[in-house]
């Protein structure tokens, strides 16, 4: 429309830094069962978004399965004027094994099944769980059959001997390895020349001896010798996560092995993410103490820690007290000042724990009920282990991409639009760090070699950001000593009043 010849003309000027947009880091992402679930309000495998004491949505779950138990868990962390958490509940077919339903978790890429389920939830219900839960199905590891080398090969056999195993350990759910072995022609007539493994087993933990039987009656055969090694695989959800939650820009609190301190050492071994925070024990729950996971009641941390900083994830949860639970599945012993514990021990595998407060020991972490302790995730870069630092960073990239997205295609490149731009993330790092979220310090600023002409002519204009989130306190160090001088003093005191009595 062309400016009036008589009259006024209103232009809105817009050329000013933008205030930063924050994303919601506390949002929850729930993949489990629920057998006795209304279909109709949750189809399987796909986002649904509600609120954790919205009591249809709990009626409409059912009573069994692990969604309900953590929507519990998380309402018993909730702070103060906290009515409840946001939650995306995705449900998935319980199958009549653990192992179908780990498989049914792990989901598919492609037709967005399983843990995929969640990467539908913004597209569909517009928000984006960030807090992600798989909670009874992360501890599970196949330790099978690896590998069964053949070692002599036999001789003068007329029939295929029968491979025999033994050993393997005495956990009570172990499955023994089966195998076949094939039998050679011509030259290697009457030897083994091959051994296939049939089926690897299961929850083996010791030493697996191999044997045979058979091949025969010829009275001058040779029975054949092989070796077998036990191999601890990684369980399937938590090697499916970290690309799921790359793509949410999420974190995953994954339940360990809730048994030994080696079990968990074994398990912890297969992880690597900077996304994955791992935790080990579980929690006894209700009058009968039935064992569950912990997950839940950590992430329901999470969601009070954020909400009492507004929101903003920079905080840790450690050192916080675990509600609604009757006790650990199994005790973890701790002590803030020996590193030879337990507790000490699996922390230093970045495990987080859950401890008994104990009355009138100095160094337990509390005097009374049970507390979570824990800052790490699974990263293998210390730079960026404590989630608290990670879930920061991502807080901070979320909120760049919601607040610079509005200047692409409306403004040109010059003065005024990188000034703005520069403006727009200096200002939002000065309030992160005005609430203490960072370090004093950040730093803003673009380099020539990184915005050449030819970069600016394609409309491209890059600038560098550097900012220091605070590390969390989880060692005080006290140097206790005499001191001498206090004596010279007490000298200087007594001949003070030696002197004024006389």
């Amino acid at each position: 429309m062309s400016d009036p010849t008589f009259g006024i003309s209103i232009t809105r000027v817009d050329n000013d830094p933008r205030p930063g947009i924050p994303s919601d880091m506390s949002i929850v992402g729930i993949v489990g069962t629920a057998p006795q679930a209304n279909t109709d309000t949750f189809p399987i495998n796909t986002p649904v978004f509600g609120y954790s004491d919205n009591t249809a949505m709990m009626s409409a779950l059912g009573a069994t399965g692990t969604i309900v138990d953590a929507l519990q868990g998380i309402n018993d962390q909730l702070g103060e004027y906290q009515v409840a958490a946001k939650v995306v509940i995705v449900r998935v077919e319980e199958g009549a094994t653990v192992w179908e339903t780990i498989s049914n978790i792990v989901g598919s890429s492609i037709a967005k099944t399983g843990i995929w389920a969640l990467t539908l939830a913004g597209p569909i219900l517009g928000a984006i769980p960030r807090l992600i839960l798989t909670p009874g199905y992360t501890s599970q590891q196949i330790r099978g059959l690896a590998t069964l080398t053949l070692g002599v090969q036999g001789a003068n056999m007329t029939e295929p001997p029968v491979v025999e195993f033994t050993g393997g350990g005495t956990d009570p759910l172990k499955v023994m390895p089966t195998a076949h072995a094939v039998m050679g022609e011509g030259p290697d007539a009457g030897k083994v020349v091959a051994l296939v493994v049939d089926d690897p087993g299961a929850n083996l933990s010791g030493v697996l001896t191999v044997s045979f039987t058979g091949g025969g009656e010829a009275e001058n055969k040779l029975l054949p010798t092989a070796t077998a090694a036990i191999e601890i695989l990684a369980n399937p959800v938590c090697a499916a996560l970290p690309p799921v939650l790359e793509k949410l820009v999420a974190h995953a609190v994954v339940d360990g092995p809730a048994t030994t301190q080696q079990a968990y050492t074994d398990w912890r071994e297969t992880i690597q993410s900077h996304r994955i925070i791992p935790i080990e024990t579980a929690v006894k729950v209700g009058v009968n103490a039935i064992v569950k996971p912990l997950s839940p009641r950590v992430v329901g941390i999470g969601v009070r820690r954020d909400h009492e900083f507004q929101g903003r994830p920079f905080h840790s949860w450690a050192n916080q007290p675990v509600q609604g639970i009757v006790g650990p599945n199994r005790p973890i012993d701790f002590s803030l000042t020996d590193g030879a514990t337990e507790g000490q021990m699996l922390l230093s595998q970045n495990a987080g724990i859950l401890v008994r407060g104990e009355m009138g020991v100095e160094s337990a972490i509390a005097s009374g009920g049970f507390v979570f302790i824990g800052t790490d995730n699974c990263s293998e870069d210390p730079l960026w282990q404590f989630y608290h630092v990670t879930r920061g960073r991502d807080y901070i990239h979320l909120m760049f991409l919601r607040t610079l997205r509005y200047f692409l295609g409306r403004r040109n490149i010059d003065f005024n639009t990188v000034t703005d731009i520069i403006d727009t993330v200096k200002f939002a790092l000065r309030d992160l760090e005005a609430d203490g979220d960072i370090l004093p310090g950040a730093k803003v600023y673009f380099t020539r070699d990184q915005n050449s002409p030819e970069q600016l002519r394609l409309g491209k204009f890059t600038f560098d950001f550097a900012c220091e989130e605070p590390p969390v306190l989880r060692y005080i160090g006290i140097r206790s000593a005499r001191n001498r001088a206090s004596l010279e003093i007490l000298l200087d005191d007594l001949l003070a009043q030696i002197d004024a009595a006389v």
